[in-house]
């Protein structure tokens, strides 16, 4: 039984479009590295609250979602004493807003290619993630040329 759901997504930047792209990481009070989201509240779909989330985390309010690509991690934490399990939608969405103004949330942010990407993310399920979208974002540019 899934006692939280959050969604989010993997917010990326390119140039041109053509470009290896840059993603963004925020850099949450607790100490690691992760993507922009948060709780899904009542009568939200998942990807209003992944919208909501991200203009609240970053200030970002251009995001256009990636057709076809969804993801869900599951995973297990306490809050206190009790055990919590959580699941997150994540999505992978473009924007071209550059600037940041972070939530009370984060101690930072990066803008960051693939490579330096995988090496800040904290969490594996994160780096597999990034992998997957960026799997999908290869994909989609082979069938458009």
């Amino acid at each position: 039984m899934v006692d939280e759901r959050s969604a989010g997504a993997v917010v990326f930047y390119s140039e041109t479009g053509h470009d290896d792209p840059e993603y963004l990481l925020l850099h949450y009070t607790a100490g690691h590295w992760d993507f922009p989201k948060g709780n899904i509240e009542a009568g939200e779909v998942e990807k209003q609250a992944a919208t909501r989330e991200i203009r609240e985390e970053t200030g970002i309010t251009d995001v256009e979602f990636i057709d076809g690509f969804r993801m869900t991690i599951n995973y297990r934490y306490r809050h206190g004493r009790r055990p919590v399990q959580k699941e997150v939608v994540l999505f992978l969405a473009q924007t071209k807003t550059r600037q940041i103004v972070l939530s009370h949330e984060h101690i930072g942010f990066a803008w960051i290619k693939y490579e330096g990407a995988m090496e800040q993310l904290t969490y594996r399920n994160a780096r597999n993630l990034l992998t997957a979208a960026r799997g999908h974002l290869q994909q989609r540019s082979v069938a458009s040329e």
